[in-house]
């Protein structure tokens, strides 16, 4: 999950949302809130041609007569192509008027792969999306040329990103944005439909991801930050990359907002440095909201653990001569463990059970969900170690653009933006938030107005910020004016 970067679960929930509106059922649930299934395609032909094929090049140079060119092609892949049943690729040249022609397509398609920079095996990578025809699952293919479904590009957070669109307040009016999405007719799209022949080769149904609320606030700023962005009509697929990265931050939010509601801890609060030339006291104060930050969804995991052994089913239980099946039952109906012998073999104990429990859930969250707030923080432009060597929040531009689209209709007062950060995702700036929600010793008025004079400075080179006089400044939204 951690390791999921913004484009990847954006494509991943463009996946399901396809699949979902090939069905009626865009971000509409029934009523029924688990399971999620959902049918992507796979799409290996497309893939084979695309990813699995870089002997193209050299049968151009050495085979200029055209009729050979097909020949040696078709046959080359006949015998490579993998994951395929039927590897008949004849349909290629039917559909070009020449495969010097069709090698110029295949690399500029491939330069329109999404991060590309990555090395990645063929079978796990993926086009821009630029409309159905370009959407599939991610798969490995195994030594006998099976595919199959792979979890370590699409870690299943599309699917909870998915279900989190699907309970938000927006969802009525975010299913004719999503069904535009994943139904465009554009060129491109035409193109990379060329490419495929035969009946689209499904998989089997997927999806067993469980949400466990049926509406929360988390889902619906989700919602309406997305919302905001696709209402502001950017041309072709210029919204895409501020919805990738705010869908990212809100799964980092959603994590933050619901460990802070296990543990009963203030509301988590994010001071951000606007980079200073020398280390200020906003730098100190970023590093350590940052780390306490890091620290709340392991405090959850704890809470939420230290609940079962002090409720009354769990005391009632170790009173009775059968104590340890008792608590074992117990704890398979809270936390569905242990589920079997194999999951637990140390004494058979109730306080070695609970023992164990802690173990293996800190265990397994260290290794997975417990590193979404970093891993996201830093993919999405919020975190940064630049000019030092600790992590803290220090945002980039792109996260403030997609910030500024996202929150501002029109124009809004610079010292209104600050609150409305604050307000919406705990961002703390300028002097004002921060006197709000810090102790005297840790709060100095200047270092914090000096932070916010930065961003000014910084939004206005993006062409974001507009003064109006020594005494007020706006926050513009660029965009705003071709929506209308």
């Amino acid at each position: 999950m951690d390791n999921q970067t913004p484009w990847l679960i954006f494509l991943e929930l463009l996946g399901i949302a396809e699949s979902t509106n090939r069905n009626g059922q865009l971000l509409d649930e029934k009523g029924k809130f688990y399971p999620l299934v959902f049918q992507p395609y796979r799409r290996m032909m497309l893939r084979n041609i695309l990813y699995n094929n870089q002997i193209m090049p050299y049968i151009l140079d050495k085979f200029p007569d055209d009729s050979r060119a097909w020949r040696e092609w078709e046959t080359w892949m006949k015998e490579n192509a993998r994951g395929i049943v039927e590897r008949d690729f004849s349909y290629i040249a039917k559909r070009f008027t020449s495969f010097e022609e069709f090698t110029k397509l295949i690399a500029m398609l491939r330069s329109a792969t999404v991060e590309s920079e990555s090395n990645r095996r063929w079978s796990s990578r993926f086009l821009f999306p630029f409309g159905e025809e370009c959407l599939y699952e991610d798969v490995r293919v195994t030594n006998k040329g099976t595919p199959s479904r792979e979890y370590i590009n699409f870690g299943r957070t599309g699917e909870l990103l998915y279900l989190m669109l699907c309970r938000s307040t927006s969802a009525d009016q975010l299913k004719p944005h999503l069904a535009g999405v994943v139904t465009s007719k554009n060129p491109w799209n035409a193109l990379v439909a060329q490419l495929q022949h035969g009946k689209h080769d499904y998989t089997d149904p997927k999806g067993r991801s469980f949400l466990p609320y049926k509406a929360h606030s988390a889902f619906d700023l989700l919602g309406e930050d997305i919302l905001h962005v696709f209402d502001l009509k950017l041309p072709r697929f210029d919204a895409y990359p501020h919805i990738t990265l705010l869908s990212a931050l809100h799964i980092m939010l959603y994590q933050l907002t619901v460990a802070h509601e296990v543990t009963g801890t203030d509301r988590p609060i994010m001071v951000c440095e606007i980079v200073a030339p020398r280390k200020t006291l906003v730098r100190e104060l970023s590093i350590q909201s940052f780390q306490a930050n890091s620290q709340l969804s392991e405090r959850a995991i704890t809470a939420f653990i230290d609940v079962i052994p002090k409720s009354d089913q769990w005391q009632n239980a170790t009173m009775t001569t059968d104590a340890y099946p008792r608590c074992k039952e117990l704890l398979n109906h809270e936390v569905a463990w242990p589920r079997d012998d194999s999951d637990y073999a140390g004494p058979p104990d109730p306080d070695s059970l609970i023992k164990s429990l802690r173990q293996r859930a800190m265990n397994k969250h260290r290794q997975n969900a417990g590193n979404v707030h970093r891993s996201y923080g830093r993919s999405v432009g919020l975190v940064s170690k630049r000019g030092t060597n600790k992590l803290r929040y220090a945002p980039n531009d792109a996260f403030l653009k997609a910030l500024i689209l996202a929150n501002v209709q029109d124009r809004l007062e610079f010292k209104a933006f600050l609150r409305l950060l604050f307000d919406r995702y705990g961002i703390v700036i300028g002097e004002r938030e921060a006197e709000s929600v810090m102790e005297d010793t840790d709060f100095d008025k200047k270092v914090f107005q000096a932070n916010a004079i930065r961003l000014e400075q910084r939004l206005s080179s993006l062409g974001m910020v507009k003064r109006l006089s020594d005494a007020c400044a706006y926050v513009l939204n660029p965009y705003a004016e071709a929506s209308r």
